[in-house]
């Protein structure tokens, strides 16, 4: 699947998140949604990367931006990851990697000189009409979350 394309509509999708919920990203419309894929819960990069978007959650909220967390893990995983780490957003389960294809997400990883399919780091912004704003790929944490802060507040 191709990626998504920069100020078109960006790919709709309905995906399981924790809270018990569904979330479908036509029901977000009216705000600003910054999603980040990140490979797995409670791995030391994912951990901080979760952390900075938790840090700086209300000034997201005061943007009018909400944030989801995707990752191929699953809900009960999701659920633990996101009790203790405090987090105040929801995080999207997606084992089957539908909502990773859409955003074209899914890339040839090496790990200790093995290659496998994994998700890279990415971010994604789309705006109140669900038109994609601004994507960072192969993300360095450090700084990450605060740079897609500036990007919201200038959507």
């Amino acid at each position: 699947m191709a990626a998504p394309t920069l100020m078109r509509q960006a790919p709709d999708f309905k995906c399981p998140a924790t809270g018990d919920q569904t979330i479908h990203l036509k029901s977000l419309r009216g705000k600003k949604v910054v999603i980040y894929f990140y490979p797995k819960d409670s791995t030391p990069g994912c951990t901080t990367e979760g952390q900075d978007f938790r840090d700086l959650h209300a000034k997201f909220k005061r943007q009018s931006a909400v944030i989801l967390g995707v990752s191929r893990d699953s809900l009960a995983s999701h659920e633990k990851f996101k009790a203790k780490q405090k987090f105040p957003f929801e995080l999207l389960s997606d084992p089957d990697e539908v909502l990773c294809r859409k955003f074209d997400v899914i890339k040839e990883k090496t790990l200790y000189g093995r290659k496998f399919m994994g998700i890279e780091r990415s971010t994604f912004l789309i705006d109140e009409r669900g038109k994609l704003r601004e994507e960072w790929r192969k993300v360095k944490v450090k700084g990450h979350a605060a740079e897609v802060l500036e990007a919201v507040k200038n959507c």
